[in-house]
């Protein structure tokens, strides 16, 4: 059996027959194999375009914060808090925020505790909801309600959030 390594007629052989199978293989197996694929790629890349059109049609005001002269690259909590509290309708008398400093070892991070007034529970989670979505590095910790007594839809909210840089 070793002595047909030795041979050099197999390798004459040999070699020819794999390079005649190999454009067999491509065209037969793999050639379909990455157009499936590509069709599959086309058709949730049609799927992501629709619900962008969809997030855009229900939440136009995206498009203003991404045109806003003011905004810029770098995340401030005081800014954010304050630009997100207005689009929510929320004074800024009903508005309190305290920052911490930034700190971590190797990935930076910083935390603020915001406290909203005599809010209505939309408003809060709308804020909560906005403030997450148009910076993807900041995340809520806590979340802690207090009813007002004697007030149908009025809360003190007080919310714990963590941003890494």
């Amino acid at each position: 059996m070793r002595d047909i390594y030795k041979n050099p007629m197999v390798y004459y052989l040999v070699a020819p027959v794999l390079a005649g199978i190999w454009p067999l293989l491509v065209s037969a197996m793999y050639l379909p194999a990455a157009e499936r694929s590509m069709s599959e790629e086309r058709a949730l890349c049609v799927e992501g375009q629709t619900y962008i059109l969809d997030i855009l049609k229900y939440d136009p005001e995206r498009l203003n914060f991404s045109e806003d002269k003011d905004a810029s690259g770098e995340f401030s909590f005081a800014k954010a808090i304050d630009r997100v509290a207005n689009m929510c309708g929320i004074r800024s008398a009903n508005c309190d925020y305290s920052v911490g400093g930034i700190g971590g070892a190797d990935k930076k991070t910083q935390n603020a505790k915001v406290t909203l007034k005599a809010v209505g529970i939309v408003q809060a989670a709308t804020f909560l909801s906005h403030i997450q979505s148009m910076w993807v590095g900041l995340k809520c910790d806590q979340i802690k309600l207090t009813k007002k007594e004697g007030v149908p839809d009025q809360w003190d909210v007080e919310m714990k959030f963590w941003y890494s840089y």
